[in-house]
């Protein structure tokens, strides 16, 4: 039993011996670059652990803050150098910064190492960092306002304004360049359009009166319709025929408009006041007249363009004229 107390105690001792040699033997320092920046600058915080080359020890990381306001740009950055009687230098570094005016103190840094009685931990001193804003004004006139300044324009040069003025000269020559070339191109496909001579007035008349007679208005009922569109195909004939513009002129006035252009008082005339006169009986008295005189008053208005219609003769030579005409310009 007393043996076994003194093996006990041996041991005790023995690992309070080994402990106190450790202690010794590991040093830890942490520190800043500077004591004092300014906001914004960046500086470097290095740890430093000087041991013994066979020990084992665990170092923190820090990841994005040292502590509160002071930022980790980058690191750590780890380096390591053999020294003298069997020892090892370890050095982490990192790149901080600090955009907040103010004195931090970054607490001590440990490193830790496994015993046979537990985990040791060798602690640095303290850091201490004083971050400073930068004075804009002097000392002297720190008390007095100044207006804001206005943001400074530099001068327009010759050369910033050249290409604009290049490009813009040739964006102009290249729209007056099309518009001439388009202009010359149109004209040079610009085709004459051949003289078309009208329709000879009995053409147009024929044609109108065969309408007539297909559309069986009379055979309807449609007597006064009928009459209506007689009259108004033989008052433009008169007016393509003769210039007798007689759409708006009384039955009378008509007759005596046609005279005046030398037509005689002959039975084409006669035929005329018969269809004009029966007409005007159908449509302003209500008359109403039998079959027999409805045909006598289509066939008379046929008669009439017939009698009246200008000869070959005539239209060939208005139509050569024309042509004529035409090719001298």
């Amino acid at each position: 039993m007393i043996v076994m107390k003194k093996l006990f105690l041996s041991l005790f001792l023995f690992n309070s011996i080994i402990s106190s040699s450790i202690g010794q033997e590991v040093k830890i320092t942490s520190s800043f670059d500077s004591t004092k920046i300014f906001v914004g600058d960046q500086i470097k915080f290095t740890i430093i652990v000087d041991k013994p080359s066979g020990m084992r020890l665990a170092l923190p990381v820090f990841k994005d803050t040292l502590c509160k306001n002071i930022d980790i740009i980058s690191g750590p950055h780890i380096d390591s150098s053999a020294i003298q009687n069997g020892r090892i230098k370890i050095i982490h570094k990192y790149l901080i910064t600090s955009f907040d005016s103010g004195r931090y103190q970054i607490n001590p840094v440990f490193a830790e190492a496994k015993t046979e009685g537990g985990v040791k931990r060798f602690y640095s001193d303290n850091s201490i960092l004083e971050v400073m804003r930068v004075k804009i004004a002097p000392a002297d006139t720190a008390s007095k306002i100044y207006d804001i300044i206005k943001p400074y324009k530099a001068p327009v040069t010759i050369g910033e304004v050249l290409p604009w003025v290049l490009i813009i000269t040739l964006v102009g020559i290249l729209i007056w360049g099309a518009i001439r070339f388009f202009r010359k191109f149109r004209k040079s496909e610009t085709v004459k359009e051949a003289y078309v001579p009208p329709e000879p007035a009995h053409v147009i008349a024929f044609r109108e009166l065969e309408k007539l007679k297909n559309e069986e208005l009379w055979q309807k009922g449609e007597i006064k319709r009928y009459y209506t569109t007689l009259t108004d195909i033989l008052r433009q004939y008169l007016e393509n025929r003769f210039r007798v513009f007689s759409l708006e002129l009384t039955t009378v006035e008509t007759l005596n408009a046609l005279v005046k252009t030398g037509f005689k008082k002959d039975g084409s005339y006669n035929d005329l006041k018969n269809v004009l006169t029966g007409a005007d009986l159908v449509k302003f008295a209500k008359y109403n007249p039998v079959p027999a005189e409805n045909e006598s008053h289509f066939q008379n208005s046929w008669n009439f363009v017939q009698a009246t219609k200008e000869n070959k003769m005539t239209t060939d030579s208005v139509e050569e004229n024309m042509s004529m005409k035409e090719g001298n310009v």
